[in-house]
């Protein structure tokens, strides 16, 4: 009975470090409202800096060419978009480019 339970917990606890992950691995998603404007880094990176002073970074799963120079629209119903779930479209080529996923920047004051 008691190698049944120990067993058990085993089993039990190596479930929840494999559940543990997935949850971490959770998009950001951003509010559209709440976005105040995007910052054109290079090619493959764009801030989205918000309306509360919050910054988040995506690095594009590849480099989007005349992002910098265009512009972009969301490929999104939703009043939201999420970080490696959505796509943009670069406004005068029609490029379609995959978001990679929101990564909080810290912000420094100088």
């Amino acid at each position: 009975m008691m190698k049944k339970i120990a067993v058990l917990a085993a089993l039990l606890s190596f479930g929840g470090a494999a559940i543990q992950p997935a949850l971490a691995e959770a998009p950001i998603c951003l509010k559209l409202t709440q976005i105040d404007r995007t910052t054109v880094v290079n090619p493959k990176t764009i801030l989205f800096r918000m309306k509360d002073g919050k910054v988040y970074r995506s690095d594009l799963r590849t480099p989007c060419l005349g992002l910098r120079f265009n512009g972009f629209q969301y490929s999104t119903s939703y009043d939201e978009v999420c970080g490696g779930q959505q796509t943009i479209r670069v406004l005068s080529t029609n490029e379609i480019c995959q978001l990679g996923r929101f990564t909080p920047e810290k912000i420094t004051h100088g």
